[in-house]
């Protein structure tokens, strides 16, 4: 789970400035509409305004339509793509062992011992098809050739793209019999590719500096991001061993083997080990077939908790969108659970299983590989072909079937675990119900009493603010802006959803005000458009009881309400740790750093008295106090809650709010360098 500063603007005017005109602002706002709408005579939008952009121009130009962004995740993408293109050399049979390495200087060497990239001039380019591969979009062995059976669908534009993006690249390819060599910078060569010595071993190696013209923002690689990915390709390809090595710091070499002949079953074990989640059955399902050119492979294991988790990949690619394969991997899992039942005099006539009961606490992995990959959504997120489904659904279907007739057991344990879901969510059902009934008949008081609603009813422009304690509730009340800002103050300790089912949520006086106010329902009714706010603002006091009343809210909201994090509605307000002033000049800081360096500027050179005020609580600010910091939205500061891994975000919140002591020091431990502003 990631936070991003939204607002950061400056409070050291606060104080000394007048109040903002909004007249004003108003007029200034027409006026530069009407410049930019205004036709410019002498822009002329003719054929010679048509841009072609040669070779790999587009790509610098347009960095984002090809890696996602220039940001942190774009930068990551890039050592992505090498690393896929060998992968595919390991799915076609020839490469055993990728070499991954972050040398001194954030240079990514990428080495494999496949075939090595074909050297021979291209007939059509008339140069070397290693150059061709590297400097022609959509070139390579993936598109219609016979080079590769089954690879990564997204990944034919990855070697001129990485090239395109760094500021230098080397390739240097092992034939068997010559060492060939080639310089790139910014995607551009002066000498063609050339024989630098002889060898006997296959295989290729890449070496890249991203290009800091591009990546403004970091060209600083991630250790554990790549590590995640890395260890999920091992995985992935059952046998392939992938060696991981950060030499960065010379003193600190980190070293990881990823070698994982188990493959996906070993993926769900690790799942596991890092939930610190207990399995219910002794071992790993893994069921698998194959139809034409089509392989599918599941893993699958139950555990105590509560929420389900399934990964799904196409040719290696992670598919968070789900698609075909996983939805005819859930269909027939829902089928197989029933049929059982009522084969075996589980299941009463008429009852019925759904797939939220089958699947709690499931940890599944579903793998597919195939010869062409149709992937769908704005984020190629889904895997379309049609012809999918109906295979998953039939080796599942057998396959399971045939497990759980072997092993009684077994099968026992996954249906009572699925009866007990049953029951909560019928009697999650009854309490949503009843819910709705003493609504409908108390219409005046739908919404929490406590809630001080806005008048605007826009969405776009409206946010709550979730208020820790009367007091604070109080002052935020007669601080804000009616218009669009609504309060709603929260008390006392609050349910720890991680330890419990969705039916406790219902008939919990803490969590139903936040449901109610928001307007959207929870779990399986969950419906973003009856959303009553556009931004969802968590405002807790700057120590350890705010700190816990976030992560509850955070836990319950990723749990319950995950859409709200992923469409970027949730933030947490930053009020500020200190108030630093002399006479009527007023500084408001965020830090020590802060504080110390305002008092050093109010005290001057003369060294006059400064005072502080530790904010211990935000119920010690007034209302205009409160406004001027954490609520105006030209002045205040927020963090925006996002979700760009939700497997790693699923292990910290189980690790950090589940039953188990152990992982969670471990956890405190390994990461107490990061912590801040401790309230000790």
């Amino acid at each position: 789970m990631n936070m991003n500063i939204e607002n950061n603007q400056n409070l050291n005017e606060i104080g000394s400035q007048p109040a903002a005109d909004n007249a004003e602002q108003i007029v200034a706002e027409e006026i530069e509409a009407a410049e930019i709408s205004r036709v410019d005579e002498n822009n002329n939008y003719d054929e010679n305004q048509i841009q072609v952009l040669e070779g790999l121009e587009a790509v610098r130009k347009r960095p984002g339509m090809y890696i996602g962004s220039s940001g942190p995740h774009g930068l990551h993408h890039l050592v992505y793509e090498i690393v896929d293109n060998a992968i595919d050399e390991a799915l076609a049979g020839y490469c055993t062992q990728i070499d991954v390495d972050i040398l001194p200087g954030d240079v990514i060497q990428v080495s494999d011992n496949g075939r090595g990239i074909p050297t021979g001039i291209h007939p059509k380019e008339g140069i070397s098809a290693a150059t061709v591969v590297f400097t022609v979009l959509h070139a390579g062995g993936k598109f219609g050739g016979g080079g590769y059976k089954v690879a990564g669908g997204l990944h034919g534009v990855g070697a001129s793209v990485v090239n395109a993006l760094s500021e230098w690249l080397e390739l240097t390819i092992y034939d068997g019999k010559n060492v060939h060599f080639q310089r790139f910078e910014r995607g551009k060569y002066s000498e063609p590719l050339k024989v630098i010595g002889t060898t006997e071993r296959t295989g290729s190696v890449i070496k890249f500096k991203a290009d800091p013209e591009i990546f403004t923002e970091t060209t600083v690689y991630d250790y554990e991001t790549l590590l995640r990915r890395l260890r999920e390709q091992a995985f992935l390809n059952a046998g392939l061993k992938i060696v991981f090595t950060d030499s960065r710091d010379p003193e600190n070499i980190q070293t990881e083997t990823l070698h994982y002949e188990g493959g996906i079953r070993e993926f769900v074990e690790h799942i596991h080990r890092s939930k610190a989640a207990d399995a219910i059955i002794p071992e790993v399902i893994h069921i698998q077939g194959m139809e034409g050119d089509i392989f599918a492979e599941i893993a699958m294991q139950y555990n105590t908790s509560y929420t389900e988790f399934v990964l799904s990949f196409a040719n290696n690619i992670h598919t968070p969108d789900g698609g075909t394969h996983e939805t005819g991997f859930k269909t027939a899992l829902t089928k197989v659970i029933n049929e059982y039942g009522k084969k075996f005099g589980l299941l009463k006539d008429g009852d019925k299983l759904m797939g939220d009961d089958v699947r709690e606490g499931l940890t599944a992995i579903i793998s597919v590989k195939l010869t062409n990959c149709e992937f769908e959504g704005q984020t190629k997120g889904r895997l379309g072909n049609p012809e999918v489904k109906p295979l998953v659904d039939r080796i599942v279907s057998d396959k399971l079937m045939d497990y759980l007739e072997k092993n009684p057991q077994v099968a026992k344990t996954i249906f009572e675990k699925s009866m007990a879901a049953q029951r909560a969510r019928e009697a999650a059902k009854n309490a949503r119900d009843l819910a709705r009934k003493r609504k409908s008949a108390l219409e005046s008081s739908s919404l929490p009493g406590k809630l001080a609603d806005c008048s605007d009813r826009n969405n776009e422009y409206t946010e709550i603010y979730i208020v820790e304690g009367d007091s604070a509730g109080g002052s935020a009340k007669e601080g804000r802006d009616r218009k669009f800002q609504a309060i709603l103050p929260l008390w006392g300790k609050m349910l720890n959803v991680e330890k419990a089912r969705i039916d406790k949520v219902y008939g919990n006086e803490k969590l139903m005000p936040v449901v109610t106010a928001l307007g959207t329902s929870i779990g399986e009714d969950f419906d973003i458009s009856k959303l009553r706010y556009g931004k969802v603002i968590i405002m807790a006091d700057a120590d350890v009881d705010g700190s816990h009343i976030r992560t509850l809210l955070l836990t319950f909201f990723f749990r319950y309400m995950r859409p709200l994090i992923e469409d970027g509605h949730v933030y947490c307000a930053q009020p500020p740790l200190f108030k630093v002033w002399r006479g009527k000049q007023v500084r408001y800081a965020f830090s020590e750093e802060e504080r110390d360096m305002y008092a050093s500027e109010l005290a001057g050179e003369s060294n006059l008295k400064v005072d502080i005020q530790r904010y211990k609580g935000l119920g010690e600010m007034n209302p205009t106090q409160l406004w001027e910091t954490t609520l105006d939205p030209e002045r205040r500061t927020m963090i925006k809650i996002s979700v760009e891994d939700a497997q790693k975000a699923d292990e910290a919140f189980t690790i950090l709010m589940g039953d188990k002591v152990e992982p969670r020091r471990d956890f405190i431990e390994k990461n107490a360098q990061y912590a801040t502003n401790l309230d000790v």
